[in-house]
């Protein structure tokens, strides 16, 4: 199978993007381009493995689709969800981290990441439930091929080529290049984008595309995007970063908190969402332990030119178990 055939039947199950979300994610692969060592030229065969496609509709890896929110923000719940602002929970989150972190593994790059995950979800219409227990063992470095479960389905990933790169970086080496003081970190996950920066605006009548400011909201999402990619893809994070991406997130203006929410465990917890997205952070409603996203998604079809949305679902990705092992198959 070509690369572009691949890409158009990845497509076929992912809304279409908006131009916001598509000038994110090209300035997404420029900057990984860079910052990955390879200035210049794109290589003729560049791609950009990733597991969250795009920021405004961050549609997750096997076809989750995740919309826009449409429920109240913050303040219309606060009289009944007490005192703690999103914020405050996102730092207790990085005390936490920082606390359960001490032990974590240095892993190799000939290792790979453990990670098992139980997912649920239960369609709008008619409340059916479905459930999933996933095992991946994902290459440290990306050079050996790796075992992915998605849905109960298995995929066997080869090693990364030689252009291509994964966004944000699952080795561990890469990772511990990056800041851990959260303003750096913000900075980086916006993939350095101000208000200063232009982007095309091809909503004019006349169909030529113009260029406008981008919008502070428009930089946090990319920003709030990437930070949930962190926790798509296992990997295992450097001492302190875990805690910096929280307190990077809890200075994007606008996040929210939800204290009734649920992980896919039934573990009681409290989410933190950004009001452009339909997918959250969910945290222990008590020790503040990260536990797993919250989402909502359908499935997309293309009929003439227009993707039509069905069987809508929400689903919950509750995080069991994250370790280092040395081979496909093994567990901690």
């Amino acid at each position: 199978m070509d690369d572009l055939t691949a890409v158009r039947e990845f497509e076929a199950d992912v809304a279409p993007l908006t131009d916001d979300a598509r000038f994110a994610a090209r300035a997404r692969l420029r900057r990984a381009i860079v910052r990955e060592g390879r200035p210049g030229d794109l290589p003729r065969r560049l791609m950009l493995r990733v597991a969250v496609v795009g920021t405004a509709t961050a549609a997750v890896a096997g076809g989750v689709l995740v919309a826009g929110r449409h429920d109240g923000g913050e303040g219309a719940d606060a009289p009944r969800m007490g005192t703690l602002s999103a914020a405050e929970l996102l730092h207790k989150a990085a005390a936490r981290s920082r606390a359960d972190g001490t032990g974590t593994p240095v892993p190799r790059d000939d290792q790979y990441v453990y990670s098992k995950m139980f997912v649920t979800r239960t369609y709008v219409k008619g409340g059916k439930r479905r459930t999933w227990t996933d095992e991946s063992w994902m290459s440290v470095d990306g050079s050996k091929p790796s075992r992915r479960q998605e849905y109960g389905k298995v995929h066997r990933d080869p090693p990364l080529g030689e252009h291509q790169v994964m966004w944000p970086p699952t080795r561990y080496a890469q990772l511990a290049q990056w800041p851990t003081q959260p303003d750096e970190l913000l900075d980086r996950l916006r993939m350095g984008m101000s208000t200063d920066d232009k982007k095309a605006d091809l909503s004019v009548g006349s169909g030529e595309a113009r260029e406008k400011p981008m919008r502070q909201e428009d930089i946090d999402s990319v920003a709030f995007a990437n930070a949930v990619q962190f926790f798509v893809v296992p990997r295992i994070m450097p001492p302190g970063l875990e805690a910096a991406t929280f307190e990077a997130v809890a200075r994007i203006h606008g996040i929210r908190i939800d204290r009734d929410a649920l992980d896919g465990l039934g573990r009681e917890g409290v989410a933190v969402s950004y009001p452009k997205f339909d997918f959250a952070f969910i945290f222990d409603a008590t020790d503040y332990t990260y536990l797993g996203l919250r989402l909502k998604g359908s499935t997309a079809d293309l009929v003439d030119g227009k993707f039509k949305h069905r069987d809508w679902y929400h689903e919950l990705r509750a995080r069991e178990e994250l370790g280092v092992v040395d081979r496909i198959g093994q567990r901690p």
